[in-house]
């Protein structure tokens, strides 16, 4: 079918230059502005929303997972701050021994705002990243849409912490194959109040700290699927529920469905079916729990909860079986220790591998061959789908954010490529801000 085109000049003033700018507020962004920032790059941070935050906060994914591991940690430097700074404020619980952090959202917001203003970030809310200008395969602007129209902000050095890899796939980047396999299932978060987070039930499913346990609560699962078509339950996953640490509250991950989130059409289509889902799965929760009785839904996620989309094609891409046998690369610059967790989104299981022991993430990973000023981070980097099914967890996510933001802002001081950034002098950076190389 012919689509028809329109061909649009218009001039669009430049608002802003930087030695560095973040696409994307998320765990993966917020720590790379952050990091870039502290490193002397003037940095800017462009997020969609007016708020930062990503999956945490706009998808309500709950908790933040995994940061000590064997009782070591995994994650360290300005995320694991985050997380003691959270803490004191009230909105982090960390979850001992295995390093989950639960988490009250709109704390989490106002947490990483503050410590991205503190950096000096300079900050584009409202801002959706809509296109970039290459020289070539050097990035030079990149175009947002906000309430004052089309504005363009210049770099020497950019970063994807977008998720979905938008700014790569803008510039030409060449992305991973889906190996013959699947999406993994999107899935809408929300959150209940009401509920009885006294009773053992809760107590025993809502704080995710076994090492070597998938954290779901057993008896409801085993209910909901004895009584799904009777009740005409819809595709679901866990559940797993998830202290805010407020009383009679929690956050709920058990929606499924097929869906491309880099679909516009076919994820309007899947968050509306989510969000029907949500408020049946609520119903069904209060009707046939003792625990959930009283209970209501006080929030649903802003955002659809994507599990994966893009992935780079980067220097090197990280398999499953050096993830698996914790393989140690000469330019590790990062850890993960979550569990390999493959969600299938046609019935309710879910195929999870634990570690041995943390897995290793090389700086490769976060850049591409011949795109001499863009690193990825967070839930885009150049891994299979098995050490995929592990690194796209929050605070993975943190950790290669820190790292990009790092380097990042070394190529701006050192007016090299991020190919020429040096392994050695990165990693002893990172070590020397805390974190786990």
């Amino acid at each position: 079918m012919s689509v028809k085109t329109l061909t649009l000049n218009k001039q669009v003033p430049v608002v802003g230059k930087y030695d560095v700018v973040v696409c994307g507020g998320g765990p993966a962004g917020f720590i790379a502005a952050i990091a870039s920032a502290r490193r002397g790059a003037r940095t800017a941070l462009i997020e969609q929303y007016g708020f930062l935050g990503g999956m945490a906060t706009a998808g309500l994914v709950n908790p933040l997972s995994v940061f000590t591991y064997n009782n070591e940690k995994v994650i360290g430097g300005i995320p694991w701050e985050f997380i003691e700074r959270l803490q004191d404020m009230g909105g982090g619980l960390i979850e001992k021994p295995l390093g989950n952090v639960a988490f009250e959202p709109e704390l989490y917001k106002l947490c990483c705002q503050r410590m991205v203003l503190e950096a000096g970030v300079d900050l584009y809310m409202h801002s959706y990243l809509s296109g970039c200008i290459c020289d070539e395969k050097r990035i030079k602007h990149v175009v947002i849409e906000n309430k004052n129209g089309t504005e363009a902000i210049e770099a020497e050095v950019f970063i994807d912490c977008t998720g979905d890899a938008d700014l790569a796939a803008m510039a030409g980047v060449p992305m991973l194959g889906d190996e013959g396999k699947p999406l993994q299932p999107l899935s809408t978060y929300f959150a209940l109040g009401g509920v009885d987070t006294e009773s053992q039930l809760l107590k025993d499913s809502m704080h995710h700290n076994k090492q070597g346990e998938n954290c779901h609560c057993l008896p409801v699962r085993d209910k909901l699927l004895a009584l799904k078509e009777e009740l005409g339950i819809p595709e679901f996953g866990g559940p797993w529920f998830c202290t805010t640490l407020q009383p009679g509250a929690v956050t709920v991950n058990m929606t499924r469905t097929t869906g491309n989130a880099i679909d516009n059409r076919d994820f309007t289509r899947a968050e509306c079916e989510l969000r029907e889902d949500v408020f049946k799965m609520a119903g069904i929760l209060k009707t046939n729990f003792e625990e959930f009785k009283d209970s209501f839904v006080t929030a649903v996620a802003v955002h659809g909860g994507i599990r994966e989309t893009r992935r780079i094609q980067g220097l090197h891409v990280i398999t499953g079986k050096e993830y698996l046998g914790a393989y140690e690369y000469h330019d590790s610059i990062s850890r993960g220790a979550h569990p390999i967790d493959i969600h299938v989104a046609k019935g309710a299981s879910q195929n999870i591998t634990f570690l041995k022991k943390p897995a290793y993430v090389p700086y490769r990973a976060l850049i591409t061959k011949d795109y001499p000023n863009l690193l990825v981070a967070g839930r885009c980097i150049s891994a299979d789908k098995t050490s995929f099914a592990s690194l796209r967890v929050q605070a993975s996510c943190m950790g290669t954010g820190q790292a990009a933001g790092v380097a990042a802002a070394m190529c701006s001081k050192d007016n090299c490529t991020v190919q020429n950034v040096d392994a050695k002098t990165l990693r002893a950076r990172l070590k020397s801000m805390g974190a786990m190389v």
